[in-house]
Order: C-alpha cells, then sequence, then structure tokens
C-alpha cells in the first residue's frame, strides 16, 4: 500500500507540475518574451483591439491544465481503489505525461496566434518552457514503453503459473 501511495502523490504531483508550468508558460511568460517591454495588460488589450478573444483563449489554457490534474487525481485515487500494481498505475502517469505534448501545444496555440496576428510577430514559442515540457513528454514515453513491456510480461507469467 505504502508504494502505491507514493507512485499516486508523486504522480499526481508531476502531473500538477507540468500543468502549472504549460499555463504559465502559455499565460505569462510566452506573451512576455514575445513582446518585450511591454505589460500582460497591454499585450492583451492590443489582441483584443484586433479583435482576438483573450478571455477564451486563457480559459481554454486553465481548463486544459485543470483537466490535466483532475485526471491524475481520478488515476490516483482509482489506482489506490482497485489496488492497481505499482507499474501499472506508473504507467499510467507516464501516459498523462505523455500526452501532455499534445495538450501544451494546442492549449496555448490560439493565444500565441493572436499574440502574433496583434503584433505582426512570429507565432512561435518565445521561451525555452515548452521545450522542456516536449522533453519531459518524450523522456516519460521513452520510459512508458519498458513498463508497459515488463506489466505484459508478468501479466504472461502470471497467467501460466495459474
Amino acid at each position: 500500500m505504502k508504494q502505491r501511495l507514493v507512485i499516486a502523490i508523486v504522480g499526481v504531483a508531476v502531473v500538477a507540475l507540468y500543468a502549472t508550468v504549460m499555463a504559465m508558460q502559455a499565460l505569462v511568460l510566452d506573451p512576455l518574451a514575445a513582446m518585450p517591454g511591454l505589460t500582460l495588460d497591454q499585450i492583451h488589450a492590443g489582441v483584443r483591439e484586433t479583435g482576438g478573444r483573450v478571455g477564451w483563449n486563457i480559459a481554454i489554457v486553465i481548463i486544459t491544465a485543470t483537466f490535466g490534474v483532475g485526471l491524475a487525481v481520478i488515476a490516483a485515487m482509482f489506482g489506490l481503489w482497485k489496488r492497481l500494481s505499482p507499474l501499472v498505475e506508473a504507467s499510467i502517469f507516464l501516459g498523462i505525461v505523455t500526452a501532455g505534448a499534445v495538450v501544451n501545444f494546442y492549449s496555448g496555440f490560439a493565444l500565441r496566434m493572436d499574440v502574433a496576428d496583434a503584433y505582426g510577430i512570429s507565432g512561435r514559442d518565445y521561451t525555452v518552457w515548452p521545450g522542456v515540457l516536449y522533453i519531459t513528454s518524450l523522456v516519460a514515453l521513452i520510459t512508458l514503453i519498458p513498463v508497459l513491456v515488463i506489466i505484459r510480461l508478468q501479466s504472461k507469467s502470471v497467467r501460466s503459473v495459474a
């Protein structure tokens, strides 16, 4: 039980950290890096002047980040309730972090494009943080593959013994 509890707590914490960095990057760090010298209020005002929907863009980022954390909490509770093996429980969290790469790209996309349209700049990422998140997701994927193989091998050996 203790090992599963530790995996559940660490898994939720890692997903929450990932979601926090993703949201801060999309909502604060990237717009400020894209438009040095302007405040967030000034950037948002410029986006609104060109018809951008700042409130909607912010809501999408917050909803997607919150959804990931909620999913991790549900996975932790389910794993503890159903007494999943530590490897199965860990694989769920690794899968959530792996999927974070896609969510990271799409969650901040609309705001990046609105800032780009309003100020005539590229819609690219202006900070290193998306790269850090993508690498984190890649490491999770690379770790997930052997974990799934081990789970599969263990399930075959359990069936053959029974």
